[in-house]
């Protein structure tokens, strides 16, 4: 049964609703079964095209617009990570933890740099009033010439 109880088998959105709600967030039918879609297989990175084809093959009723809206706002609840890799192309990471990312831009794979495996030195000072709220790093590789 590989680390699901007979409660969670019975019950499949209570983790998705007790997410949801410790976040402040409202679970919906569209929100509950996207987190569920989310959260039921560990950290990982989806885009908001590669969550909106997974609801479709579980049979999800919803738009894309809908997908983007939920992810921003589970986002702002701080139940995700957005990771930028270019202009118009996030990935949404479900690992909220500091840590930073590999891009293979080839394929498009983003993995996690283990926390601590990376430093950053050197910041530049910020203005008064502002702090350093976080430093994203992406390393991107390509293949070899």
């Amino acid at each position: 049964m590989s680390g699901m109880t007979m409660a969670t088998e019975a019950r499949p959105f209570s983790e998705p609703l007790d997410r949801l709600k410790r976040a402040g967030l409202r679970p919906t039918r569209q929100r509950l079964a996207l987190a569920r879609l989310l959260f039921s297989r560990g950290d990982r990175h989806v885009s908001a095209e590669q969550l909106h084809a997974e609801a479709k093959t579980a049979r999800v009723v919803v738009s894309l617009a809908t997908v983007y809206n939920t992810l921003n706002q589970f986002t702002r609840a701080g139940l995700l990570r957005e990771v930028v890799v270019k202009a118009g192309r996030s990935y949404f990471d479900t690992n909220t933890s500091d840590h930073h990312h590999v891009l293979a831009v080839a394929t498009g794979d983003l993995m996690d740099i283990p926390a601590g495996t990376l430093a950053v030195s050197g910041l530049p000072e910020v203005p008064d009033g502002l702090e350093v709220e976080r430093v994203d790093v992406v390393v991107r590789l390509r293949p070899r010439a």
